[in-house]
């Protein structure tokens, strides 16, 4: 075999190995991007034009957090938020659009002294999902009953899933590592707060 031959050979033998290489190397980011994201993976892939462009935004978002000053509640300001949202919850009997739009403003306070921005709600969001991807759509959806609720436009009982839409974030960053993980399933009817049962009482059983 002539000296050409193997060149050729050996340089189609290289540029396989780094082909697939290169293919181990994507699917290994998109294990962890998916481990990482949770729904909020497929949900920005179905918002982009292709997959690629998705998970480009997705590292660009874990670039973004890397340089956020997130931290975890001291334990007197975690017992503090417990307490005001117990008081919330209790309003909601009486006023629930009311106290709907006071667990909005809580969950924000929460994120503001994590040191989250939340000046802009879709900033907000992108934020959120590195560490929260799992329950960021029950924000999603309590903010837009929230939204809602302020022009009067919400029934009781989207009213009452705002709450415990609310609840499964809420709980999620008063807990003492911070909840700064890569996402999990949540379960809203399970506890995750420092408090005892009585500052996680279900707006259900109102």
């Amino acid at each position: 075999m002539s000296t050409v031959i193997w060149v050729v050979v050996i340089v189609v033998a290289v540029v396989a190995v780094i082909a697939v290489g290169f293919a181990v190397l994507q699917q290994r980011r998109r294990h962890r991007l998916r481990d990482r994201f949770g729904p909020e993976y497929d949900r920005t892939v179905r918002e982009r034009d292709n997959r690629r462009e998705a998970e480009q935004e997705l590292l660009a978002r874990e670039q973004r957090f890397s340089g956020l000053d997130i931290r975890p509640l001291a334990p007197e300001a975690r017992d503090g938020y417990a307490r005001k949202w117990m008081e919330v919850q209790e309003r909601f009997v009486d006023a629930p659009g009311f106290a709907v739009t006071e667990a909005d403003h809580l969950v924000t306070s929460v994120m503001t002294e994590r040191g989250y921005p939340t000046a802009d709600f879709e900033q907000r969001l992108s934020d959120l999902s590195v560490a929260h991807g799992r329950t960021l759509d029950h924000y999603r959806q309590a903010h837009g009953i929230s939204g809602r609720a302020a022009h009067q436009e919400a029934s009781t009982e989207e009213l009452r899933q705002a709450m415990v839409h609310y609840r499964v974030l809420f709980e999620e960053l008063l807990e003492p590592s911070g909840g700064d993980h890569p996402a999990r399933p949540a379960d809203p009817g399970r506890a995750r707060t420092p408090q005892d049962q009585t500052t996680r009482r279900d707006v259900r059983g109102q």
